[in-house]
């Protein structure tokens, strides 16, 4: 099967390649950065029994400069001012993640960090986490949980995380666990509606929850900082477009701040193989009712039902209006279609818009490949199975560089694109 490296970008500090601002970056500062998330590692080393402190890139996405706290394999990188720093190649991807490059693992992370201490630690030690995490026996998994993107499976996701807001404010173990227990039969009933759904939504908070969990711990926030950093994140995530890759962010942080209020060390029960869902629930001794759909339907005004409703009927009219539009720009008319060799892509994770069986739109993508790379703005197609990616068609060629609306590509010498007379669609070809 051909290799596929995701880079995903991090959400809760709202850090993105695309669209991101242009700031100056000060140098004199990352020696700081590096001695903050190195001191938090090492305070948070019961967390998993592991310093999770290691390799960084910190790397400007405008530039490619990049700072390092170590040497990487080839001494390409030059030691200045106690730090590393050099150029990522343009073939390289920057993005929030964990990666691959010049013989080691890094955590790698867009600049400018936060200026809050808390968020800008929580952020390295995320990454950090993702480094790490095959030695801790997690693996990297990141399906997308398409049914968040429909009416019904973003309602409920929206009262289960009302229901958690609640939770987080509750004054009495009593009420808490009676939000508690609501959040989890939303969550149940969501998953009911649409099968698999529970295996999909597993997946990602095994993998970005754990990770933004650990980072949270590990940030070192007391407990006012603590609910109010939740709460305030939720409600953030809520005005994101799409919530398929970026609810784990917000549901396994809550869940496992609250249950480190009675075993701070919960998260070392877990493994790539635990239900976390089911795992919650019999930690927190909650009993599901049989009857989901009227326990859910019945709760639901609790927790501003009403309103999500309708903010949710009006969301699904738009979509459905944008649908067309995409599939008529990247099916239907003439377009060009890119298969993959040997693809590194990064992303914007928070506004991607599901098309059925025909794949998953990324407004803003940016790929890398044998053929060259590809950078668009406005809209590409992403097959199901990652094989090919779609953008509108070409409208203009000088030498190797190819461009359409919203999108750019540069070809290596032995590339070139050409027509396909009876489709009418463009394809990438060797000369």
């Amino acid at each position: 099967m051909m290799k596929i490296i995701l880079r995903f970008l991090c959400l809760i500090q709202g850090l993105f390649l695309f669209g991101q601002q242009s700031e100056p970056i000060n140098s004199d500062t990352i020696p700081t950065y590096f001695e903050e998330i190195q001191n938090a590692a090492q305070k948070g080393f019961k967390l998993w029994n592991k310093n999770l402190y290691g390799s960084i890139l910190l790397v400007d996405p405008k530039t490619q400069q990049v700072y390092s706290n170590e040497p990487n394999a080839d001494n390409s990188l030059q030691l200045q001012n106690k730090i590393y720093t050099g150029q990522l190649p343009d073939s390289m991807n920057i993005a929030n993640t964990s990666v691959q490059w010049s013989g080691k693992n890094w955590a790698m992370i867009m600049l400018p960090l936060p200026e809050n201490h808390y968020e800008r630690v929580n952020l390295l030690a995320h990454e950090l986490f993702h480094r790490t995490q095959p030695s801790l026996g997690f693996v990297q998994s990141n399906k997308e949980s398409n049914h968040l993107d429909q009416k019904d499976g973003r309602i409920y996701l929206r009262l289960e995380l009302e229901a958690l807001k609640k939770a987080i404010n509750s004054d009495s173990e009593k009420e808490r666990k009676i939000h508690l227990a609501n959040a989890f039969i939303f969550r149940k009933y969501r998953n009911t509606l649409f099968p698999n759904s529970a295996t999909f939504e597993n997946q990602l908070e095994l993998n970005e929850g754990i990770a933004e969990y650990t980072g949270f711990i590990i940030s070192g926030r007391n407990n006012d900082q603590a609910k109010k950093h939740l709460i305030s994140s939720i409600d953030t995530f809520f005005s994101n477009p799409t919530y398929v890759r970026s609810f784990a962010y917000h549901t396994v942080p809550v869940y496992g701040y609250l249950l480190s209020l009675k075993n701070n060390f919960w998260n070392q029960e877990v493994s790539a193989n635990t239900n976390i869902t089911d795992f919650f629930i019999k930690k927190f001794d909650i009993n599901i009712p049989v009857n989901l759909k009227g326990a859910a339907e019945k709760n639901s005004n609790r927790y501003n039902g009403i309103q999500i409703l309708k903010e949710e009927q009006v969301r699904e009219n738009k979509i459905k209006k944008q649908i067309i539009e995409y599939q008529s720009k990247f099916i239907e008319q003439p377009h060009l279609e890119i298969n993959f060799e040997k693809m590194n892509v990064s992303f914007d994770p928070r506004n991607i818009l599901p098309i059925a069986d025909k794949g998953i739109v990324y407004p803003n993508i940016r790929v890398t490949d044998n053929w060259g790379i590809l950078e668009v703005k406005n809209g590409a197609l992403m097959s199901p199975d990652w094989s090919k990616i779609s953008v509108s068609i070409p409208t203009k060629t000088e030498e190797q560089k190819v461009e359409g609306d919203g999108w750019t590509l540069l070809l290596k010498d032995r590339y070139t694109i050409k027509k396909d007379e009876k489709t009418n669609n463009y394809r990438i070809i060797k000369k």
